[in-house]
């Protein structure tokens, strides 16, 4: 076993694999990029090494720092985790050219899998069914175009250097083609650094299922049973179980032993994950990602193996010892991507501090790339931690999730979490009625903003504000119990006529009214014209009792600055808290603005002063979490000028185009 490794990523990926190398006597050493100098993958694995700026490309997507950090460090070995370089052959080449091991598979085997073509031509060739459509790759973007007129619609453009359900998209209509296709290929270049694209016809209503394998490099391939990965939205994957949910009979059967086939052919060394489209008693081959998933937690739930540690035995030379009989199943997992993303603004990445973060800490598996003060940045993936459950049966691993997500608390960003428990409680997940586009398809009825209970959350936030204002200073304007924020006569049932405070969030915003506050802690306030009667309790760890009326329950919140931070039953809320008189009303916002959703590179800039455009043209278009954003007119109208350029970095909110009326 080696002595010593440098684990060449970075967030919760890094810090697992840190976690089973401690376990096995190994030390480590770890890579960070300016962004992440206090990430919490570099303060957990102790030893770190700055390699470059804060965008993938200019720190951990180069070959040659990596090397030489893991040289300088006195590294046996690399790991590369997911993404960044663990598909990379040039990287494994580079690095078995230093001297030290590449943890995962040969650098000929990601050249015949990682490329999605390559891999086609390998499954045909082990007699594994494959999805009609283009034979090979192309940086073509004609020859492109006449591939995808050429098939029925609908058809989906694939990087073919992609991997984790990046750079895929669907055409369902043939308008815009061109544009599609170009924007397709640069996000291949700046994802997988290949515009290459494959073309394939899109299987409607299936599902998606993929099978663990490990190789030892001579010829024994086994599998660690499959897992189901359907639950996704636009490719991107939100839930993930093993084993699969029921199939139709025979088929495990089969894909288990098409899978193993395949790595048999290839000779497979270390792990990798060969994925199918699966449609009743009918799959598909789609790709294989040689290098470790992000969802091998449900695998090693289920096993009980532990997936990096045979990653390492067999780099160490140790082969495989296991044996296909050995592998048994033991229950059900269930995996949950918890992702810094607001599902009610197009999923849009979420940037800043977190304020707060809690994750559950009985009965089910962390994993972390986050803490509290960590900061969420727009230089790479948005995916901030994963849940594990396991459980006896499908439907109890499902219920253990539930309510690990009720469990977990972030504060500071938005995440997904709500949206992750709307998936659960769907039918089609509890009895296994899903495929791929259920997402896609059925997403645009979905109510995803937080307008149920919005009036107990605005009085809670509202109190907690008041106790922080009272705490903070003693024997200041607030330390009073009598006092409501104004020195007048109140409106004949206790409340001050005039708000003492706004709160503003994302469902809009409200003005506060206080009363004097009760000997019992109790607390009258108006929220807007509707007044309420509540008492907020400690519990401790920022958890609260509210007593509200006739009813009791508990919440959690966290003050931070401005900002109150309210989590009940409905969901997570957030409000900006400022003194009425200093808010300024959001409609003084300049007219013919357009800002930057968030922060991060402007890729293209379309238009340039005096340029007539409409609603909906695209003015510029800006890179964020390894994600396109277009920035179009609001209206149609004239540009006055331009504030970005291509390749700048801007500030979320930074105004990018100013477009006047038309003439």
């Amino acid at each position: 076993m080696f002595k010593k490794i440098l684990i060449a990523n970075r967030g919760e990926i890094a810090c697992r694999i840190a976690r089973t190398c401690r376990r096995l006597g190994v030390a480590v050493a770890g890579v960070h990029s300016t962004a992440d100098r206090d990430g919490l993958h570099v303060r957990e694995i102790g030893q770190s090494i700055e390699i470059g700026g804060a965008p993938a490309a200019e720190s951990y997507l180069r070959i040659e720092r990596v090397i030489e950090a893991a040289k300088s460090v006195g590294a046996q070995a690399i790991h590369p985790g997911f993404g960044f370089l663990a598909e990379n052959a040039a990287f494994a080449r580079a690095v078995e050219a230093a001297g030290l091991a590449f943890i995962g598979p040969t650098p000929e085997v990601i050249d015949r899998l990682g490329d999605k073509a390559l891999a086609k031509h390998e499954a045909i060739a082990a007699g594994v069914p494959v999805v009609p459509g283009s034979e090979g790759a192309s940086e073509d973007a004609a020859r492109i175009e006449q591939t995808v007129r050429g098939l029925a619609l609908p058809v989906m453009l694939k990087a073919a250097a992609g991997g984790g359900g990046k750079g895929m998209r669907v055409l369902r209509t043939l308008e815009g083609l061109a544009a599609e296709i170009e924007s397709a290929m640069r996000e291949a270049k700046n994802s997988f650094g290949s515009p290459a694209l494959i073309v394939e016809q899109m299987i409607e209503h299936a599902r998606h299922i993929e099978v663990q394998i490990v190789g030892d490099g001579q010829g024994k391939v086994l599998h660690l049973f499959e897992r189901e990965c359907t639950l996704q939205r636009r490719h991107q994957k939100l839930i993930e179980e093993a084993p699969a949910a029921p199939l139709a009979p025979g088929v495990r059967e089969r894909l288990l032993a098409d899978a193993v086939r395949l790595g048999e052919r290839l000779q497979y060394r270390n792990v990798g994950t060969v994925e199918f489209i699966v449609q009743g008693e009918r799959y598909y081959f789609l790709e294989v990602n040689p290098r470790l998933q992000v969802e091998h937690p449900v695998t090693e739930e289920i096993t009980g193996l532990d997936v990096v540690e045979l990653m390492l035995r067999i780099a160490a030379g140790e082969g495989l010892a296991l044996e296909q009989a050995q592998v048994q199943l033991r229950g059900h997992a269930v995996e949950t991507r918890i992702c810094a993303e607001d599902a009610a603004a197009n999923f849009l990445p979420s940037t800043g501090r977190l304020a707060y973060v809690r994750f559950p800490e009985h009965g089910v598996r962390v994993e972390a790339g986050v803490d509290s003060g960590s900061e969420v940045t727009p230089w790479y993936d948005p995916m901030i931690a994963k849940l594990i459950t396991h459980a006896p049966t499908r439907g109890q691993a499902l219920d253990r999730m539930a309510l690990a997500l009720d469990e977990m608390s972030v504060f500071g960003v938005v995440t997904n979490r709500d949206f992750l428990k709307k998936l659960l409680s769907l039918d089609e997940t509890r009895d296994a009625s899903f495929h791929t586009r259920l997402i896609d398809e059925r997403i645009a009825g979905w109510n995803l903003g937080m307008d149920t209970q919005r009036q107990d959350a605005l009085a809670v936030a509202a109190y907690a504000w008041l106790m922080q204002q009272r705490a903070a200073s003693p024997a200041g304007v607030w330390s009073s119990a009598a006092l409501t924020g104004w020195q007048m006569a109140d409106d004949g049932v206790g409340l001050a006529p005039i708000p003492a405070l706004h709160l503003h969030g994302a469902q809009g915003s409200a003005a506060i009214r206080f009363a004097p506050l009760s000997a019992d802690g109790t607390l009258r306030l108006a929220v807007d014209e509707q007044t309420l009667e509540l008492d907020l309790r400690a519990l401790g760890d920022g958890r609260y009792l509210a007593i509200l009326g006739t009813r009791r329950f508990n919440v959690r919140v966290v003050t931070d600055g401005v900002a109150v931070h309210v989590q009940d039953e409905a969901g997570t809320h957030s409000f900006e808290a400022l003194p009425y008189l200093s808010y300024i009303s959001a409609s003084t916002e300049a007219s013919g603005e357009l800002r930057a959703p968030m922060m991060g590179m402007i890729l293209k800039v379309n238009v340039k002063a005096g340029d007539a455009v409409k609603a909906g043209d695209v003015v510029a278009v800006l890179e964020s979490m390894k994600m396109e954003m277009r920035i179009c007119a609001e209206a149609d109208g004239v540009v006055e000028s331009t504030h970005c350029t291509e390749g700048q970095t801007v500030e979320r909110n930074a105004v990018v185009v100013r477009i006047g009326k038309a003439a």
